[in-house]
């Protein structure tokens, strides 16, 4: 005979069992808590403008996810938050403050910093933790070789920006022979300057002058007075927004002329433009996207003209593809949460890898190295204060014009 007591503890072991059994695994709790993604930001310093341009679209993109309720994690919406600090520019700081959003702030994903050398300074720190980030603003290969699991980037490599532009300019100005090229000693920079001054020695050019200047450089009327002296057909000068300004200025006080100055990525820059004015007429750079192109795609911007559309709407001026690259990062990001299923690190880096994907940016596909596959890159020019695309010819809207 069971005793009422006996019966009691059953009933409560039945009820006990059925409660727990009730529960949701440590999966679907982990999923249904908030993704926090970590930002570290240069929003004071150098890289001041730059660094605005991704905390303004990454915002974007968290209004609009959170609105929809979330990220789709194994069929649990998870609003995200994003935790970003200010390291003021400075790559030490850079370093410490990613180490403290994954170790501190528990972050379960980083969005890389400005600029090929920060990019690696922080990645570096996330290869130890095991943590993906995704580099929006980082071209140069020697960030991505480090046999990273976790480093993934959405701008394709250098090279594409070199050999599309020799050819392009050499229809332009056949007579094209002398090249001056002076590069800032930073990583992505410099890395461009060394491309651009070994694709046009391979394509026969004479580059007569080839020199680095020191970050923080105020003064570029030596290197300036040089390359007068030799009379250049084109001037490739590389470096940030405000070195760019500083060296057209003065180029224009010292008198410094050819018919080719390009200036990467000056151009492609709002506040560039508007530093210069018509001083800024005549430039030409490279690109790595333009709001002239029609690509549409996963995300919640299906489309080209919806990002546009959206950006001008809240910022009243253009996108460039720092803005366009960032937005894409978090688009891919959010992609490869939901093909993986969960918020799990390592689940995430392996779905980052295997992506292979249209957006409003274009396709998104890495190459081994965590890189974005090599596409053909807009040129563009500025004519009368405006951005015009000079090529590939798909999108071009405008012919190039020489410097008189």
């Amino acid at each position: 005979m069971i005793s009422i007591s006996s019966k009691l503890s059953g009933a409560l072991l039945l009820a006990a069992g059925v409660a727990i059994g009730a529960l949701p695994s440590p999966d679907a709790l982990a999923q249904a808590r908030d993704i926090k993604i970590g930002a570290p930001l240069a929003l004071t310093g150098p890289l001041a403008d730059e660094a605005k341009k991704q905390e303004v679209v990454w915002k974007m993109w968290l209004e609009k996810v959170n609105a929809a309720g979330g990220i789709n994690v194994g069929g649990t919406k998870s609003k995200v938050q994003l935790v970003q600090y200010d390291y003021q520019s400075d790559g030490q700081r850079a370093a410490q403050l990613a180490e403290k959003l994954i170790t501190d702030d528990k972050v379960d994903f980083l969005l890389s910093p400005f600029g090929s050398g920060h990019t690696k300074i922080v990645a570096t720190i996330a290869t130890r933790y095991e943590t993906p980030v995704i580099a929006c603003a980082a071209s140069s290969e020697s960030v991505f070789d480090q046999s990273s699991k976790f480093l993934y980037g959405t701008l394709s490599p250098n090279v594409g920006l070199f050999t599309p532009m020799i050819k392009h300019f050499r229809e332009k100005l056949p007579s094209l022979k002398k090249v001056a090229v002076l590069g800032r000693d930073d990583v992505f920079p410099k890395a461009t300057a060394q491309g651009i001054s070994a694709a046009a020695k391979a394509a026969g050019l004479d580059v007569y002058y080839d020199q680095l200047y020191a970050v923080g450089t105020m003064d570029h009327s030596a290197s300036l007075s040089a390359i007068k002296r030799g009379n250049p057909d084109w001037v490739y000068v590389t470096g940030y927004t405000q070195d760019l300004i500083l060296a057209r200025k003065q180029m224009q006080d010292l008198g410094v002329k050819a018919p080719i100055i390009t200036m990467l990525a000056g151009p492609a820059y709002k506040e560039y433009i508007d530093g210069l004015g018509n001083l800024a007429n005549g430039i030409t750079s490279s690109s790595w996207w333009h709001q002239a192109t029609s690509y549409k795609g996963v995300g919640v911007w299906p489309t080209t003209e919806s990002f546009y559309s959206e950006f001008v709407a809240k910022e009243k001026s253009d996108p460039d593809y720092v803005h366009a690259s960032c937005a894409a990062a978090t688009v891919l990001l959010q992609d490869a949460i939901e093909r993986a299923g969960s918020i799990d690190k390592k689940k995430v880096s392996e779905a980052l890898a295997k992506t292979d994907i249209s957006t409003f940016y274009g396709p998104i596909k890495f190459s081994p190295n965590g890189m974005n596959q090599p596409r053909d890159l807009p040129i563009i020019q500025v004519q009368d204060k405006a951005v015009k695309v000079l090529a590939p010819s798909d999108i071009k809207n405008g012919d190039m014009a020489l410097i008189k």
